[in-house]
């Protein structure tokens, strides 16, 4: 039952990470701002566990390309996947291997997926980048990863926090005390 449970959350999820873009979507200075594709991503990983959260991330961002062209497949979407899927590993992976289960594992999850994320979007982002000849700087990681990010960061620290200890509440998932 818990594995069709987990399949059923993350499929939700990636239908979340499907449609939440169109929220912020008509004006795209504010979607990427926002990130919005990132919070199911996140939570499929606290809430499914980390091998869920880490499909759900890797496929959201190519689905999202495919179906909508948005964002373009090179090099946004591609490292999206790697990004995401980090995001969605780590987050689970971290909640999982925590012995207290609560707000500050919550809190040390999260801030360790999303540091952990940014890093592989900016490793791939180099990679790809340099392969077609263009140049990614230092200065252009953290304009990406941290400046530009800034909503979206305090979105995640305020948002996935309360939507986990809610979920836990409710008993949709187990919280170890």
């Amino acid at each position: 039952m818990r594995n069709i449970r987990n399949m059923t959350t993350a499929a939700v999820m990636l239908a979340l990470g499907q449609v939440l873009p169109f929220i912020t979507g008509q004006i795209p200075q504010i979607g990427s701002m926002l990130s919005p594709m990132h919070l199911p991503v996140l939570l499929c990983g606290f809430t499914a566990g980390p091998a869920w959260g880490a499909l759900v991330g890797f496929i959201c961002p190519l689905l999202r390309s495919v179906l909508f062209s948005m964002p373009r497949m090179f090099p946004t979407a591609v490292a999206m996947a790697f990004e995401l899927c980090t995001y969605g590993f780590v987050s689970g992976f971290l909640f999982q291997k925590a012995k207290k289960q609560n707000l500050v594992s919550v809190y040390t999850s999260l801030i360790g997926a999303m540091l952990a994320g940014r890093v592989v979007w900016g490793v791939v982002q180099y990679i790809l980048l340099n392969a077609t000849g263009s140049a990614f700087t230092f200065q252009a990681f953290l304009a990406g990863a941290f400046i530009n990010a800034v909503p979206a960061i305090i979105l995640q620290l305020v948002l996935i926090p309360v939507l986990v200890m809610a979920l836990g509440k409710s008993g949709f998932i187990k919280l170890r005390h």
